[in-house]
């Protein structure tokens, strides 16, 4: 798994659920791919077979779950380990208001002993990797205290593996979509984590746009880096290439397009189920970003996938608009 987490695709709410990483897993076979977020009491509790339910066409996946109740952590981990999970990640990084409200997310940046004491009960409970993805700080906190005593007590704790998005967030001020833009980047102290703890496996996160920033980051010593939203949006410039240049396979190799065609079986299977194309089809809106015929593709998928009947055939139709083109 930290050869996986070399590059590996941000958990992202709303966005990167069991459609959006089969596609991703088509275009990567090695990056690690994250799901949402899910809460411990939700996974105790609720539908397990929705919040929990994936292809194993994408593993490697890991969960990422919320909350700050060992033994509720454990027992979720626990759970998710059972529906095949090769990963738990415990989220320390979300800045959302309700996420505040739960006292977990970014908040738990300001009480490094109760996250050391949540993945120490996790711990115990599976047999995969148990990591954490966090921020540099929160607040008025200074990001060079907080973080290295951050590290050092949650990796005390058995924590190896770190995700570490490079700002802070700001819990009162700032909405979530602000957090994740304005609060700025501090790179620079992401790196000096990896010479003050060489046994742990870094990776960095935010605002990372190009594998060219990605491989600039190993270059210069960090063991991985983790894309958000740039592999969301742009999906084939991140990911097409990601298995040649971050992980030495080419053999993997494919084009947008014939993404697009492989993602059809996938398609008519969920439409069988009674799903929705809108429902995989939003995620493959940026597939040819930048590209001749790129709006119209776009444009054809929002109009229409969500018209009675739509299926396979309207995905087709939208292709016509990028071939066209190219021919």
């Amino acid at each position: 798994m930290n050869q996986h987490a070399r590059l590996s695709c941000a958990p992202m709410m709303d966005w990167t659920d069991r459609h959006c990483r089969y596609l991703h897993r088509l275009m990567s076979r090695h990056t690690l791919l994250y799901t949402e977020m899910v809460t411990a009491p939700a996974v105790i509790h609720g539908d397990r077979a929705r919040l929990l339910g994936f292809d194993p066409a994408e593993q490697p996946v890991a969960i990422q779950l919320g909350g700050s109740d060992p033994a509720q952590l454990a027992e979720a981990a626990r759970i998710a380990e059972g529906f095949g999970y090769q990963e738990i990640n415990l989220n320390c990084g979300c800045p959302s208001d309700r996420v505040q409200s739960g006292s977990f997310g970014a908040v738990l940046m300001e009480t490094p002993d109760v996250v050391a004491d949540c993945v120490a009960a996790m711990i115990g409970a599976v047999s995969v990797p148990v990591t954490v993805k966090c921020r540099i700080g929160v607040d008025d906190q200074d990001p060079a205290q907080v973080l290295p005593d951050f590290l050092a007590r949650v990796s005390a704790a058995g924590v190896d593996r770190f995700a570490i998005h490079a700002r802070k967030a700001w819990l009162q001020g700032l909405s979530p979509k602000e957090n994740r833009d304005i609060p700025p980047l501090d790179y620079d102290l992401v790196m000096e984590m990896k010479g003050l703890f060489p046994h742990l496996h870094l990776s960095v996160n935010g605002g990372i746009n190009a594998l060219d920033e990605a491989a600039d980051f190993l270059r210069k010593g960090m063991d991985g880096v983790m894309i958000g939203r740039a592999a969301y949006h742009t999906p084939a410039d991140i990911l097409l290439d990601a298995d040649a240049r971050m992980f030495g396979d080419p053999s993997t190799k494919r084009s947008a397009e014939e993404v697009v065609h492989m993602m059809l079986p996938y398609i008519d299977g969920h439409l069988r189920q009674g799903g929705k194309l809108g429902q995989i089809t939003r995620h493959m809106l940026g597939m040819f970003q930048g590209r001749p015929g790129a709006r119209g593709w776009r444009r054809h998928l929002s109009e229409n996938a969500h018209v009675d009947g739509a299926g396979t055939a309207t995905v087709l139709a939208a292709l016509d608009h990028v071939t066209q083109q190219a021919a």
